[in-house]
């Protein structure tokens, strides 16, 4: 299998709190997007990808997924409740294992998952932010989303009070599927379309450095981390 991530603090941010890390022997891909005062975003992020980065160390699973979250929530909290310069972080979360035949997702925030599948990209995770659910409701366009004032704010975050618990997915896999999973610095700045056009247009690695680039040169506003994923040219993964 094929995988490989970047991160860019963007041109705005004074340091970078997204995190990301990947296993391509056990097939564990995770970003997280951090956020809270003067560097505790970075923190919490960083705890979020320690949990995930414990799971994969033994078994990964469904369950496994869910308890990783759960514990990376418990850590950020107490962390937050324990520590002044810490109160208030928080962090999304977004975790992708591949099993035998399916992928299956643990998801909490605003950064997202998507497959490209067929020329064809499909968002599998849902947002959890004020703006998602705007959208939903048919007040905004998922256009008007994407530069709306209150897009920033998440409706579900790890280390937070409120709800903290994550959407669990499974879905199919094929030989040839592509996943990308990014934080918003990515996708606040490129289209959908824009997207698929430049995962269907180049190779992994340079797919990955021009969808960077396209974000900074349309303002760059947050930090942008993603990963992309996929199975060897002919071959299906074999996380074993």
């Amino acid at each position: 299998m094929a995988a490989t991530l970047r991160t860019d603090i963007g041109k705005l941010r004074k340091q970078n709190e997204d995190a990301a890390w990947f296993d391509e022997q056990r097939a564990v891909f995770a970003v997280a997007d951090g956020m809270g005062g003067h560097l505790a975003g970075e923190v919490a992020s960083k705890m979020a990808i320690d949990a995930v980065k414990r799971m994969a160390s033994q078994n990964p699973g469904i369950a496994a997924l869910k308890d990783a979250v759960a514990a990376a929530h418990q850590s950020i909290f107490e962390r937050a409740q324990s520590h002044a310069e810490c109160t208030g972080m928080g962090t999304t979360l977004s975790v992708l294992w591949r099993g035998q035949n399916y992928v299956y997702i643990a998801h909490v925030g605003d950064s997202r998952i998507y497959r490209l599948r067929d020329g064809q990209l499909e968002q599998i995770t849902q947002d959890h932010s004020l703006v998602e659910e705007l959208v939903r409701a048919g007040l905004i366009t998922r256009e008007q989303a994407r530069t709306h004032s209150r897009r920033n704010i998440i409706t579900r975050a790890l280390g937070t009070h409120g709800d903290n618990e994550p959407d669990l997915l499974v879905t199919d896999v094929q030989e040839h599927d592509l996943f990308l999973l990014c934080t918003d610095g990515l996708t606040s700045m490129v289209s959908d379309e824009d997207i698929r056009k430049t995962l269907m247009e180049n190779p992994l690695e340079a797919a990955a450095d021009r969808l960077i680039a396209m974000a900074l040169e349309a303002g760059g506003r947050d930090n942008v981390t993603l990963i992309l994923c996929t199975g060897k040219e002919g071959a299906a993964w074999n996380p074993d």
